[in-house]
């Protein structure tokens, strides 16, 4: 396996390149469509690993908080159903329109909101994967500034998580994150 690690306070910070469905945290961060109903990427993975039981709680999330689909930007929990992951953090990324749409603010609301949740939660670990660089064509190069960016600032106020992981897909998303982070750290 592949792993790099960097440090924020007593917070590891690992970039793995792996898949983000066998990551053995207390939670995952699924990169969901404003459904919740499961779909391509990674979205698809988890519900197709994780099995039902994380769909039912979704459909009952989608009844009582948000009728009309998830914001992008904010953030729900699910258990993990059949995953090594306790839990599942549904976040809606932006999709990517050129820059001039609030992207990047809605993309570190994602990643702020569901390090929130996790926290507000107890937890102590949690896997993130490139959220928006799929099909939401978001570009990696500053989708990875804005990831690492964004878990560095909410640790050097927040010091109750001893683990964060980036579960990178491809080499070349692993190459970038791990090129970004050095500048970051």
């Amino acid at each position: 396996m592949t792993v790099e690690k960097f440090h924020v306070g007593k917070t590891v910070i690992q970039l793995v390149k792996g898949d983000i469905t066998e990551q053995e945290t207390d939670a995952v961060v699924n990169a969901a469509n404003p459904t919740l109903m499961g779909g391509g990427g990674v979205d698809g993975a988890i519900h197709r690993k994780g099995g039902p039981k994380i769909l039912e709680e979704c459909k009952k999330i989608r009844e009582t908080e948000w009728p009309n689909g998830l914001p992008t930007g904010k953030a729900v929990i699910t258990s993990g159903g059949n995953l090594k992951a306790k839990y599942v953090i549904h976040t809606v990324g932006p999709i990517w329109r050129g820059g001039n749409h609030r992207e990047p603010e809605l993309l570190a609301e994602a990643y702020y909101n569901s390090l929130k949740l996790a926290v507000s939660k107890g937890l102590k670990t949690i896997a993130f994967p490139s959220i928006s660089t799929g099909a939401y064509g978001y570009p990696i190069e500053k989708a990875s500034k804005i990831a690492l960016k964004t878990v560095k600032q909410f640790l050097e106020k927040e010091d109750k998580l001893e683990k964060v992981v980036f579960v990178l897909f491809t080499m070349h998303d692993f190459k970038i994150y791990k090129e970004t982070a050095k500048q970051i750290f």
